[in-house]
Protein backbone atom coordinates (compact mmCIF):
# COMPACT_ATOMS: atom_id res chain seq x y z
CA UNK A 1 0.00 0.00 0.00
CA UNK A 2 1.91 3.34 -0.92
CA UNK A 3 1.79 6.26 1.22
CA UNK A 4 1.69 9.93 0.32
CA UNK A 5 2.33 13.75 1.05
CA UNK A 6 0.64 16.78 -0.19
CA UNK A 7 1.88 20.03 0.08
CA UNK A 8 -0.67 22.13 -0.90
CA UNK A 9 -0.13 26.23 -1.92
CA UNK A 10 3.20 26.76 -2.40
CA UNK A 11 3.78 30.22 -3.48
CA UNK A 12 5.88 28.93 -6.43
CA UNK A 13 5.01 28.61 -10.24
CA UNK A 14 4.20 25.12 -11.41
CA UNK A 15 6.41 24.77 -13.87
CA UNK A 16 9.06 25.85 -12.03
CA UNK A 17 8.53 23.28 -9.55
CA UNK A 18 7.88 20.58 -12.05
CA UNK A 19 11.35 21.00 -13.65
CA UNK A 20 12.78 20.17 -9.73
CA UNK A 21 10.50 16.78 -9.25
CA UNK A 22 11.42 15.43 -12.30
CA UNK A 23 14.93 15.59 -11.51
CA UNK A 24 13.78 13.06 -8.58
CA UNK A 25 11.15 10.91 -10.38
CA UNK A 26 11.22 7.13 -9.81
CA UNK A 27 14.19 7.21 -7.70
CA UNK A 28 14.91 6.07 -3.69
CA UNK A 29 13.91 8.70 -1.43
CA UNK A 30 17.30 8.68 -0.05
CA UNK A 31 19.08 9.75 -3.50
CA UNK A 32 16.34 12.24 -3.97
CA UNK A 33 17.29 14.24 -0.86
CA UNK A 34 20.73 13.57 -1.59
CA UNK A 35 20.32 15.40 -5.22
CA UNK A 36 17.45 17.83 -4.06
CA UNK A 37 20.03 18.87 -1.25
CA UNK A 38 22.57 19.90 -3.82
CA UNK A 39 19.89 21.37 -6.18
CA UNK A 40 20.22 25.22 -6.53
CA UNK A 41 16.70 26.22 -6.94
CA UNK A 42 14.01 27.82 -4.71
CA UNK A 43 11.61 25.27 -5.45
CA UNK A 44 13.80 22.19 -4.21
CA UNK A 45 13.14 22.69 -0.58
CA UNK A 46 9.54 22.85 -1.40
CA UNK A 47 9.97 19.33 -3.31
CA UNK A 48 12.28 17.93 -0.06
CA UNK A 49 10.22 19.25 2.62
CA UNK A 50 7.16 17.18 0.83
CA UNK A 51 9.46 13.78 0.15
CA UNK A 52 10.75 14.60 4.00
CA UNK A 53 7.24 14.13 4.71
CA UNK A 54 6.45 11.24 2.90
CA UNK A 55 9.28 9.58 4.77
CA UNK A 56 7.92 10.25 8.04
CA UNK A 57 4.38 9.26 7.27
CA UNK A 58 5.27 5.54 5.94
CA UNK A 59 7.77 5.30 8.47
CA UNK A 60 5.73 6.21 11.88
CA UNK A 61 2.24 5.66 10.41
CA UNK A 62 2.82 3.08 7.97
CA UNK A 63 5.62 0.56 9.31
CA UNK A 64 7.99 0.90 6.29
CA UNK A 65 11.37 0.78 6.45
CA UNK A 66 12.97 4.01 5.62
CA UNK A 67 16.11 2.96 3.71
CA UNK A 68 14.04 0.57 1.42
CA UNK A 69 11.39 3.33 0.31
CA UNK A 70 10.99 4.43 -3.09
CA UNK A 71 9.49 7.42 -5.09
CA UNK A 72 6.34 5.55 -7.26
CA UNK A 73 4.90 8.89 -8.11
CA UNK A 74 6.07 12.96 -7.95
CA UNK A 75 3.14 15.55 -9.39
CA UNK A 76 2.72 18.91 -9.68
CA UNK A 77 -0.43 20.68 -10.30
CA UNK A 78 -1.55 24.38 -10.78
CA UNK A 79 -2.84 25.83 -7.28
CA UNK A 80 -4.88 28.52 -6.95
CA UNK A 81 -3.92 32.18 -8.49
CA UNK A 82 -3.84 35.34 -6.92
CA UNK A 83 -4.37 38.12 -10.10
CA UNK A 84 -2.91 41.42 -8.95
CA UNK A 85 -2.48 44.33 -11.38
CA UNK A 86 1.09 46.55 -11.84
CA UNK A 87 0.90 50.27 -12.74
CA UNK A 88 1.93 51.06 -16.06
CA UNK A 89 2.68 54.22 -18.22
CA UNK A 90 -0.31 56.54 -18.70
CA UNK A 91 -2.01 55.94 -15.50
CA UNK A 92 -2.83 52.33 -17.03
CA UNK A 93 -2.18 49.16 -15.29
CA UNK A 94 -1.21 45.72 -16.43
CA UNK A 95 -2.26 42.15 -14.82
CA UNK A 96 -0.79 39.63 -13.83
CA UNK A 97 -0.72 36.71 -11.71
CA UNK A 98 0.66 35.10 -8.66
CA UNK A 99 0.66 31.58 -9.15
CA UNK A 100 0.87 28.34 -6.50
CA UNK A 101 1.52 24.56 -6.90
CA UNK A 102 0.28 21.40 -5.13
CA UNK A 103 2.86 18.71 -4.54
CA UNK A 104 2.06 15.39 -4.38
CA UNK A 105 4.53 12.52 -3.66
CA UNK A 106 3.61 8.68 -3.03
CA UNK A 107 6.21 6.45 -2.03
CA UNK A 108 6.47 3.09 -1.09
CA UNK A 109 8.73 0.05 0.20
CA UNK A 110 9.13 -2.56 2.35
CA UNK A 111 7.10 -2.93 5.38
CA UNK A 112 8.50 -4.18 8.69
CA UNK A 113 7.68 -7.12 10.37
CA UNK A 114 5.45 -6.54 13.75
CA UNK A 115 7.47 -6.80 17.07
CA UNK A 116 6.03 -9.93 19.29
CA UNK A 117 5.62 -9.57 22.73
CA UNK A 118 8.15 -11.58 24.88
CA UNK A 119 6.45 -14.29 27.39
CA UNK A 120 7.04 -14.16 30.58
CA UNK A 121 8.23 -17.56 32.19
CA UNK A 122 6.23 -18.87 34.88
CA UNK A 123 8.64 -19.52 37.46
CA UNK A 124 9.08 -15.11 37.38
CA UNK A 125 5.69 -14.57 37.93
CA UNK A 126 4.76 -16.70 40.55
CA UNK A 127 8.12 -15.58 42.54
CA UNK A 128 6.87 -12.29 42.00
CA UNK A 129 2.89 -12.94 42.60
CA UNK A 130 4.39 -14.59 46.00
CA UNK A 131 6.34 -11.52 46.95
CA UNK A 132 3.34 -9.08 46.78
CA UNK A 133 1.98 -11.39 49.72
Amino acid sequence: MPVQAISKGVKQSPRKVAVVAALVRGRTVSDALIILANTPRRSALAVRKTIESARANADFNHGYKPASLRIVEISVTPGPRLKRYRPAARGSAHPFQKKSSHIKVVVDGEIRKPKTAVKSVEGDSKAKSEGKK
